[in-house]
């Protein structure tokens, strides 16, 4: 019997009436170390699309597929070359035309807030953008260079240019990319990289002009265990920004669920709700136990390696859009169990409003 009583006491949901709300479950596609995959990444992700299939994913979370001055992608350089260490272009169509194929949605990893030159600070190809795209409190302006954009509308990115989104020009060709990712490539929906280093505004603009009907962005920041409120408020401020367009990782349950899961379970309840950003607005959120970056090689905020089963107990019995990590799921032993969680989901008919 592979589930405990403890993920089963966790089911204890009614189903809400409404109707529209999002039942489905997301993978995140690969791990920190995904890009180094002698197959080829995309042609690991296309070979496992029957199996994410049968075990109830809805959509696979892609790692950034442009050209990068490193080797995972989250320094961008030429947006329009998707040859990268993930794989080629056609392998990237080919394996999401087998998620298609499989009923499943691809979902691309959007880099955006900032951007590396060719062989420079700014020497910006394919597409070709000037000094106006760089916002006037960058870098570049403190090393010789001439950014002469507008001043940026979120945190400063040390490691590369920071792009200025109030520029039409900018706006434009960041569409147009995006609107090509969708439209020849095949992506049908975002995870937005760093949200918090420009306004959550131009992601409602974003959302707007590629018609898209799923997008996540990333907003993590310091977790005070003794004061939460502050934390799932910043991260509601920005799906507020966004005009509710698209939704946000729930960086405050996970810091919660990973102090409660030592026993501490009393942190599950505030004033009788989730203290997370389910607790607030669930029908914007997304759950998960681990990413690239709090877990993997990475680590910078692992979830308690004993205890990943009773965090994917909890988010898959809860509202929110949940989230599986690949390396729990196709590395860690733990694939039987997770896809019983997910398909117990599944047939209760669980969704991100359920209450």
């Amino acid at each position: 019997q592979r589930l405990s009583s403890v993920f089963l006491l966790l089911l204890g949901l009614s189903l809400s009436p409404l109707l529209g709300q999002n039942t489905d479950v997301l993978l995140q596609g690969f791990n920190w170390e995904s890009q180094g995959n002698t197959m080829g990444w995309y042609n690991v992700i296309g070979s496992k699309a029957t199996d994410l299939a049968n075990t109830g994913i809805d959509m696979v979370w892609f790692p950034p597929s442009s050209d990068a001055a490193d080797n995972h992608g989250y320094l961008p350089r030429e947006l329009y070359d998707l040859n990268s260490n993930y794989g080629t272009q056609a392998e990237l169509i080919a394996a999401i035309t087998a998620l298609h194929n499989n009923g499943i949605e691809a979902i691309a990893d959007i880099v955006i807030n900032h951007r590396v030159g060719s062989t420079n600070w700014a020497d910006f190809q394919n597409p070709t953008w000037g000094c106006w795209a760089v916002t006037a409190n960058d870098e570049w302006g403190q090393n010789g260079g001439t950014p002469c954009g507008s001043w940026d509308t979120g945190d400063n990115y040390s490691a590369a240019r920071d792009i200025d989104h109030t520029n039409a020009t900018v706006r434009s060709d960041i569409s147009a990319w995006m609107n090509w990712m969708k439209n020849t490539i095949g992506f049908d929906g975002w995870r937005y990289d760093y949200i918090r280093g420009y306004s959550g505004y131009y992601n409602g603009v974003y959302n707007d002009a590629t018609n898209i009907s799923f997008s996540v962005g990333e907003l993590w920041d310091n977790l005070d265990l003794n004061n939460t409120d502050p934390h799932r408020q910043q991260i509601i401020n920005w799906i507020d920004d966004t005009q509710g367009k698209s939704y946000a990782f729930d960086f405050t349950t996970n810091g919660i669920l990973q102090q409660a899961v030592y026993g501490e379970l009393w942190r599950l309840s505030y004033s009788g709700v989730a203290p997370g950003v389910i607790g607030w607005y669930p029908s914007r959120s997304v759950t998960f136990v681990d990413n690239h970056d709090t877990g993997s090689t990475q680590a910078y905020w692992p979830f308690p390696g004993t205890k990943v089963m009773q965090g994917y107990a909890y988010i898959l019995t809860h509202p929110g859009a949940p989230t599986v990590f690949w390396e729990h799921f196709y590395d860690w032993g733990l694939h039987d169990d997770i896809r019983d969680l997910v398909q117990i989901r599944k047939r209760n008919g669980l969704h991100s409003t359920s209450v």
